[in-house]
């Protein structure tokens, strides 16, 4: 399969724990293969099989987390 990477913005984070909650979410999203969310930062890259999670999806996941994200490339 491919794979591509996208960057998200997250917005609302406030410790490792909360990087680690994103990551752990991503993490159980179908065709998601790696994950790396910097809290300092504000953001995640997320590695997914093309055509399994759409980025919307990705954004979903992580705003019901009660955090905001957007799509940074």
């Amino acid at each position: 399969m491919t794979t591509s990477t996208h960057e998200f913005r997250v917005e609302g984070m406030h410790c490792a724990s909360c990087a680690l909650l994103v990551d752990d979410t991503l993490d159980d999203l179908p065709g998601v293969r790696n994950t790396q969310t910097t809290m300092k930062k504000g953001r995640t890259a997320v590695e997914l099989d093309t055509g399994s999670t759409t980025l919307a999806e990705v954004i979903e996941a992580i705003e019901k987390l009660g955090y905001t994200a957007t799509l940074v490339s």
